[in-house]
């Protein structure tokens, strides 16, 4: 029978055993190890699929032309400011600019934090739940603004655009929305949703004239982001919010031209908010871009900390036992045999500690879901986090276990 403290027993069959006695005379310090990396799991693997939850948030397209769009705000303050006048001379000056695409005036922007919702309804009555959506009142230069497209019906009209007073509560009997939209009112007819009626305000009908392919609304922490209706109107108001998308490359030049021209255009009113979509974006998410560099960062810090932790356990683990690794590299223990089994030995602390986690990331997952109305975790995180760890400690062990692996045979015959 071989002996289990013979040299061939360690080379052929790991010392499983002697590492769980090693490990029971500290176990203390194991425990640690393995809660560490237990803990570390749980909040690393959590905040991984947030940090992607949140980005791919952030990736959403919104639908609009983004890289060349900015807006900005005219308000009136003189006595004899005409709205309807100003607006129609506004977006006629920013429209004959040489680099512009076209304009619209617009009650609200994509990505802005701030606009109008609605519910619509497939039948009338207030007994009948609706659907949430956003509202931006355009042009027929507003699909073109917007750079969104069709995907079926028609663009509005001229005559069928309406001017809204502020006071006014019924709305136009044509109506635009998004598929989204479309699919949320008549789920599973998509395009055939095309000539329906819905109701606003309980009773009023709007026939379904167009629908586009995709835009959101101005909230981007909304569910219902997708959910959006444009009606043919145009504002009668002293505050104006015009929309201008540019030629490739030509955003920055027309944002000053177009400040400067409205500026000498009429005196009686105020430019402000000029503002590019891009820009408007970064506002919108920076939120969640805090978020994300917050996470990075306690991550960052938590497997530094931890890897530390193996590091010095194991260290402590090689200075304590020198003169055992030095007696089995005299009984003829080769220098990988010595860091095979701190290796062994860590990653058995490794295991336990990454079953934990893997427990405790669960329990973590179902709270976060509970408090802030998340997605459940993807099911691949857990195993893709338990590699990860055993990496890192696989790692963080190796330089101690080539301190080790180095200690001379004659080391055993000196006192410790």
């Amino acid at each position: 029978m071989t002996d289990s403290k013979s040299p061939s027993f360690f080379a052929e069959n790991w010392e499983i055993g002697p590492i769980f006695r090693a490990l029971l005379r500290n176990k203390v310090g194991a425990m640690l190890i393995a809660l560490q990396i237990a803990f570390t799991m749980t909040i690393v693997v959590n905040a991984i699929y947030i940090i992607v939850e949140r980005s791919d948030k952030m990736q959403r397209p919104s639908g609009i032309d983004e890289a060349n769009s900015f807006y900005i705000s005219s308000v009136g303050f003189s006595h004899d400011f005409n709205s309807l006048v100003t607006t129609q001379e506004d977006l006629n000056l920013i429209r004959s600019l040489d680099g512009v695409i076209d304009a619209v005036q617009i009650n609200a922007v994509p990505l802005s934090g701030s606009g109008w919702s609605m519910s619509l309804q497939t039948q009338p009555g207030t007994e009948f739940d609706g659907t949430g959506t956003a509202v931006y009142m355009i042009d027929e230069h507003g699909l073109n603004s917007l750079d969104v497209a069709l995907v079926a019906g028609e663009n509005f009209s001229p005559t069928d655009i309406q001017t809204r007073q502020s006071s006014q509560t019924h709305w136009p009997d044509k109506v635009i929305i998004t598929l989204a939209m479309a699919n949320r009112l008549f789920p599973d007819e998509g395009l055939a949703a095309l000539g329906k009626t819905v109701y606003i305000n309980d009773i009023e009908p709007m026939i379904i004239t167009g629908i586009v392919d995709q835009l959101q609304a101005p909230w981007v922490g909304w569910d219902n982001v997708e959910n959006v209706m444009l009606t043919p109107e145009i504002r009668e108001a002293k505050s104006s919010r015009y929309f201008v998308r540019t030629k490739p490359g030509q955003r920055d030049r027309i944002m000053n031209e177009v400040e400067s021209q409205l500026a000498k255009s009429n005196s009686g009113r105020i430019l402000r908010d000029m503002r590019s979509v891009e820009e408007t974006r970064l506002r919108a998410y920076r939120d969640n871009s805090a978020m994300i560099s917050i996470l990075v960062t306690v991550m960052t810090i938590l497997v530094i900390v931890t890897g530390l932790g193996i590091v010095g356990l194991a260290s402590f683990s090689v200075n304590q036992r020198k003169k055992q690794i030095g007696t089995r590299r005299a009984l003829g223990a080769s220098q990988l045999s010595i860091v095979r089994y701190f290796m062994l030995e860590n990653f058995l602390i490794s295991s336990a500690g990454v079953v934990i986690g893997a427990a405790l990331t669960i329990v973590l997952n179902i709270v976060l879901v509970d408090a802030f109305s998340l997605d459940p975790i993807a099911w691949y995180y857990i195993p893709l986090g338990m590699v990860a760890l055993w990496l890192v400690g696989q790692l963080a062990v190796f330089g101690p276990a080539r301190k080790a692996a180095n200690i001379a045979p004659a080391l055993a015959t000196r006192s410790v």
